[in-house]
């Protein structure tokens, strides 16, 4: 598999590090590789700046010291380091519990008192002898343990918790169909170990997904769910210096129960369409979604096996108001496509002059500063999709529609409620909090 698999990724976040080796690369590939070979000191984690190309190595990761946001930083940390709980006997085990099971603090691995060890990161060098963390360097059946402070008890177990091993109080194994939408299982942990926080409780991390505004996405406790049509099922975490992290859940090797061959017609917002329309309603033919050009995107087929991303056919994968494509037009992101309604209004895929959904398109620039901007634009000019403003995630804000009773501030469309320079929008992106928006003035005559 890639290199990049064994990290956990997190954008725009920097960490305040003693220990830490500079390089020039490439890639975040070459920065990996860097951290594997680095011998100057055990690399947990590594720095890539996008700009610069900058690589820096690091001995900790964001569970051992300070973090704060650097837009153009990506931070890459050793899942390994970041799980708290144990697999089998814990023989790869790298968590920091430094205390037994009787709660007696753990002796340093390379010190020499009270107890005299036969196990030092010398001898052992691949062992993760690290500070006084609980190891299991001799692979001992009964998991992690430490030499103790105690002058009494040489050594004693850890109590480290088993990894979530996905499996129901019936005894099945649990795995998820598709992205896991439907995903109603028990598993409470994150990728690297950490404990999930409940649903309904907004400490360490307040957010918006709570039962009252998602009634239908069972916010069970404080199960692994997939609520907002992400890669996977996950969670917030309990942990302060992580916000949310993926869970660990296994797809099912059956296929899920096909319901019908898909709606060769629009209903509702379209989820389920599966016709070939290729084009958008401004005449732009479509990317195939399982190319990278003109538009990069996250949205691969493979990925995503259930949302019918074939060929370049118009798709609703993410629950947009009705379906649509990137386009191969290198100045135009991504349009709405035309769909015969399955009512029977038809609306043709081109050449008809009154199709209400073009009406919008009619108002997509701005007048002075844009406060009385009503359009439905909902990309800022980098192309990030909007947050809704009556969404508390991923941004917590007080730019709210109860708030701001007069600025129109519904869905995620672009708007001006505080007299900025022009309409803008929070991003759903959570190392970006807010952009001005993908919008022309009115009196620019260069607008075509």
């Amino acid at each position: 598999g890639d290199i990049l698999d064994d990290y956990l990724r997190t954008d725009g976040v920097w960490i305040l590090t003693r220990n830490k080796q500079f390089y020039t690369t490439n890639n975040e590939k070459e920065c990996a590789e860097k951290c594997e070979a680095e011998r100057n000191f055990n690399c947990r984690a590594f720095l890539f700046t996008r700009k610069k190309l900058q690589c820096l190595t690091l001995a900790e990761n964001a569970q051992m010291t300070v973090t704060f946001n650097s837009t153009d930083a990506v931070l890459y940390e050793k899942k390994i380091y970041l799980l708290q709980c144990k697999r089998g006997i814990g023989k790869d085990y790298r968590g920091t519990e430094a205390k037994t099971r009787r709660g007696i603090r753990c002796q340093k691995w390379a010190e020499k008192t009270p107890h005299n060890p036969n196990y030092t990161p010398e001898r052992h060098p691949s062992a993760g002898l690290d500070e006084n963390y609980c190891r299991n360097p001799d692979e001992d059946e009964s998991g992690p343990w430490c030499y103790t402070t105690d002058p009494a008890t040489r050594f004693d177990y850890c109590n480290i918790p088993e990894c979530e091993d996905q499996v129901t109080h019936t005894g099945e194994a649990e795995c998820m169909q598709c992205n896991g939408e439907d995903y109603h299982g028990e598993v409470s942990r994150t990728e690297s170990g950490l404990e999930c926080q409940r649903w309904d409780a907004q400490e360490p991390h307040m957010h918006g997904f709570t039962l009252k505004h998602f009634p239908e996405k069972d916010l069970k406790r404080n199960y692994c769910r997939n609520p907002d049509g992400e890669l996977q099922p996950w969670c917030f975490t309990t942990s302060p210096t992580k916000r949310w992290e993926y869970c660990n859940i296994r797809r099912c090797t059956t296929h899920p129960p096909v319901s019908g061959l898909g709606s060769h017609c629009l209903s509702g917002k379209g989820e389920d369409y599966r016709g070939r329309i290729a084009i958008t309603e401004l005449g732009n033919a479509c990317q195939h979604w399982n190319t990278q050009f003109p538009h990069r995107h996250g949205w691969i087929p493979d990925r995503y096996p259930c949302k019918g991303l074939e060929e370049n056919y118009c798709r609703n994968p993410d629950g947009e108001k009705r379906p649509w494509c990137y386009t191969t037009n290198s100045r135009v992101r991504w349009e709405y496509c035309a769909i015969p309604r399955c009512d029977g209004t038809e609306e043709e895929v081109a050449g008809m002059s009154n199709v209400p959904v073009q009406v919008p398109l009619l108002e997509e620039c701005y007048r002075g500063k844009g406060e009385s901007y009503h359009g439905t634009t909902s990309i800022t000019a980098s192309g990030k999709k909007c947050q809704a403003w009556n969404s508390m995630f991923p941004h917590r804000h007080e730019k709210t529609p109860d708030r701001f009773p007069n600025a129109d501030l519904r869905d995620n469309y672009c708007r001006n409620p505080d007299g900025d320079n022009s309409p803008w929008c929070f991003t759903t992106d959570p190392s970006t909090t807010w952009e001005y928006c993908n919008l022309k003035r009115c009196d620019d005559h260069t607008q075509e």
